[in-house]
């Protein structure tokens, strides 16, 4: 397990860049996937705070400053700049180790003397300033393509972005050239940035895109002498505005094309960190290495971790497929962790009770997005309800806006959210974007919620893909799901509905088996669930017109890098059968 950390500056400056499954020097793990950006460079999640192991913890970036759990917002009066931080730093010895990646440690005078010669590459390489683009420094507002996997070089590459006047585009090192052509022509990238080993393949499309091509330095060419840039050099980096462009991230894309949401150095501040190559036995391997069952803690233990739905699913998987004594070990290590977050996605009750079972953690469930970074969580302390992902954030707004056409007042309704961390806008999308914000400046998130007695909010799906009609009656999929999901077959399901011309949706659900009754249905070469069965099973929990009308029984469920089935497309598969 390789980590990529920041170190704390002070109580009131932090940020999260990690590589790997651990982050914050010793006091945090993260195994995320991107946030509706597939195979994206960036995830953003609210600060967690936990003690470093460290009895003198060094100083690290610090993009905002907020000590409230949760808001990954700053409080009025206490934000600060990047370069305000960067200064800050030096003030206190550029030496200190800033970033902990491939078993290496990097100073701060070698992040931003790496960044100060990339900034130099990047004016020097006669970018033209992009019309409609506001942004200060000798690029413009020039987007500018960084392909390399989370690590010290990466990190140089968005500052270096930054210090030059320039908007970084982070570019997915899994992505097929297909779809790296869409992302690079849609943001117009005038310069790519990648490591050696993305060389080849990075110089081929830039020429397709007629954008320019240079590698990022290495580090081990990076002196680490803080005196090679004092002061001085460091006060020549102009930091940008905070309504400037910052970063594009592209959605997910299941439910169109991917978007390029423009995210500005103010939302930017909120929070920022690297998104890791999630791995299952790595996971349980490295939590068992923190805490082995001895008692003793090992020096670089992780506290936090913070996953998808999908995640813990083939976690719960992995965990059973492991022989007794790696189960307990297993276990005992995973109950020493602080804390365990989900998000992305609605957490199917039965998945939250088998992790807290196995586990000893209540996972506490949020809710964000690539457009706003985290509106909405359950809280670190108090009670975390199950199905639900929490009441907003402090400064954050949410509320439900229910379908005119909709008479019953069911509460039910789209989620729209008001926040400081809000992005801009939609890259070269304004119409999109004019349509995407409701008169009073919420955004449309396009997922259908509700909020209960309590008043914490209950994801009911996409309102484009997870409600259905049937027979006059809205469904939510994601409830269906959940329910399913408690059948002692199941491993996985998908339910959607698919065009029926009596009843407007017909219930469709898509299962993947456990093992168990995988290795049945090859051995009886039968069906090991059928559709009788399972109704038969699920009318007990769920109303007559949830029920479902047609299943499938499928090895596996296609899912996107977020570890998302797009349901959009399943639907004019399975309507063409």
């Amino acid at each position: 397990m390789r980590s990529l950390l920041l170190k704390p500056l002070n109580q009131h400056f932090y940020s999260r860049f990690h590589s790997s499954h651990r982050h914050q020097y010793s006091s945090y793990y993260c195994c995320n996937s991107p946030s509706r950006f597939p195979h994206s460079l960036f995830n953003f999640h609210p600060p967690i705070f936990s003690a470093s192991s460290s009895p003198s913890p060094a100083p690290r970036f610090g993009l905002s400053s907020n000590r409230h759990f949760g808001s990954g917002l700053a409080e009025p009066g206490q934000s600060s700049t990047l370069m305000e931080v960067v200064k800050s730093v030096y003030a206190q010895g550029g030496e200190r180790i800033a970033i902990r990646a491939d078993q290496k440690s990097y100073s701060y005078a070698q992040l931003v003397s790496s960044a100060r010669e990339i900034s130099i590459l990047l004016s020097a390489a006669g970018l033209k300033p992009v019309d409609g683009v506001r942004g200060n420094g000798p690029l413009c507002g020039a987007r500018i393509g960084i392909v390399a996997k989370p690590c010290f070089e990466f990190v140089a590459g968005v500052l270096a972005t930054w210090f030059s006047g320039g908007v970084a585009v982070p570019l997915a090192v899994s992505y097929p050239e297909s779809e790296l052509l869409h992302v690079m022509n849609d943001s117009e990238i005038s310069m790519v940035l990648s490591t050696e080993d993305h060389r080849e393949a990075m110089e081929k499309v830039a020429s397709k895109c007629a954008a320019k091509f240079s590698l990022l330095p290495t580090a081990s060419n990076i002196s680490s002498q803080t005196s090679a840039y004092d002061q001085k050099n460091v006060g020549q980096m102009d930091a940008l505005e905070g309504d400037d462009p910052a970063l594009i991230i592209y959605t997910s894309g299941t439910t169109g094309k991917p978007k390029g949401a423009l995210h500005t150095h103010n939302s930017v501040n909120s929070q920022v960190e690297f998104m890791p190559k999630f791995s299952v036995k790595g996971a349980w391997q490295r939590w068992r290495e923190s805490y082995p069952q001895n008692g003793e803690k090992a020096d670089d233990a992780i506290t936090v971790f913070s996953g998808v739905p999908t995640m813990y699913t083939w976690l719960i998987q992995g965990y059973e497929a492991l022989d007794p004594d790696l189960k307990t070990a297993s276990a005992y290590a995973a109950r020493q962790l602080r804390l365990m977050m989900c998000g992305s996605s609605a957490l199917p009750v039965p998945i939250l009770q088998q992790w807290e079972t196995i586990t000893g953690h209540r996972l506490l469930e949020r809710y964000g997005m690539t457009e706003f970074v985290m509106a909405i969580s359950n809280p670190l302390k108090g009670t975390r309800k199950a199905g639900t992902v929490g009441k907003p954030l402090p400064r954050v707004e949410v509320k439900i806006v229910q379908d005119e056409s909709d008479h019953e007042n069911t509460g039910v309704g789209e989620i729209c959210v008001k926040s400081p961390s809000l992005f801009k806008e939609y890259w070269k999308l304004p119409h999109v974007t004019k349509e995407s914000f409701t008169d009073d400046g919420f955004f449309k998130t396009g997922d259908a919620g509700k909020i209960d007695a309590d008043g914490y909010y209950v994801i009911l799906g996409r309102t484009s893909a997870d409600i259905m009609k049937v027979g006059g009656f809205k469904l939510s999929a994601l409830e269906i799901e959940s329910i399913l999901l408690e059948h002692t077959s199941v491993a996985e399901c998908c339910v959607l509905g698919l065009p029926d011309k009596d009843y407007g949706d017909a219930v469709c659900a898509i299962i993947v088996l456990n093992e168990e009754s995988k290795k049945q249905q090859d051995k009886e070469s039968k069906p090991a669930l059928s559709l009788e069965e399972l109704r038969e099973w699920a009318k007990e929990k769920l109303a007559p017109y949830k029920l479902p009308t047609k299943l499938f029984l499928w090895d596996s469920l296609p899912r996107n890098a977020m570890g998302k089935v797009n349901k959009k497309e399943l639907k004019k598969v399975l309507a063409a059968q």
